[in-house]
């Protein structure tokens, strides 16, 4: 009896510990994306900013509800007013405004994009669903060369794909609504809005998932 009481304490004990993990994470990730908004290069109606490396980074690093938990805290803080927007702006009005809607876009990215990660990881037989595993010198000298690329090319590849499906999201959501609010053609609203940041966000994901891969390997082997 007594035995079964300490293995229940001990069960709520780490249970505790890991909602108290996950809150920091998810606090922790919703800064970078605000300190990130912050780095701005206006380039026409729309600044260029490094939000477009840390959401695909919090999506390789984080569980899946962790990553739309961090990007919906992020807009929400920016929705009542707090200054994490780009240009350190805040207000529904932002979010209103031309460049609103890739905001919006960033929380349909991230969560057709973490649902989608899971399916290519559970096809692909990765057995780790946030990302790359990291074996042992051991398991790794008994694996073949086949084994080797799918242990860690493969899940990076999948990443980088989860990667460019946010982006996407958040392109069309954002291109949409800046038509709708400037009353532009689509051409003209894709040229001003969206053709100037695809390639410099493609490097952006490709970057975000490269530097993921050390933080996972960190925090996997603690």
């Amino acid at each position: 009896m007594e035995k079964s009481k300490l293995q229940q304490e001990k069960s709520t004990s780490s249970l505790a510990r890991s909602r108290a993990r996950s809150c920091a994470l998810v606090g922790l990730s919703t800064a970078l994306i605000a300190v990130c908004s912050w780095f701005t290069i206006p380039i026409g109606p729309v600044p260029f900013t490094l939000q477009m490396f840390a959401i695909p980074f919090i999506i390789c690093v984080l569980r899946p509800g962790e990553a739309i938990a961090a990007v919906a805290a992020y807009l929400a803080l920016g929705a009542v007013g707090v200054p994490v927007f780009s240009g350190m702006r805040g207000g529904i009005g932002v979010l209103m405004g031309p460049t609103g809607g890739f905001l919006i876009g960033y929380l349909l990215g991230v969560i057709l994009a973490v649902l989608v990660l899971h399916v290519l990881h559970t096809y692909a037989d990765t057995d780790d669903p946030n990302g790359t595993r990291f074996p042992d010198p051991a398991e790794r000298a008994r694996m073949t060369a086949w084994q080797r690329f799918r242990a860690n090319l493969m899940p990076c590849g999948l990443e980088v794909v989860a990667g460019l499906i946010f982006s996407a999201v958040a392109y069309i959501v954002g291109w949409a609504q800046y038509m709708m609010v400037t009353g532009t053609s689509p051409e003209v609203a894709f040229m001003a809005a969206a053709a100037p940041f695809i390639v410099p966000d493609v490097v952006k994901v490709v970057a975000a998932v490269l530097c993921a891969q050390p933080v996972k390997m960190f925090s996997k082997r603690r």
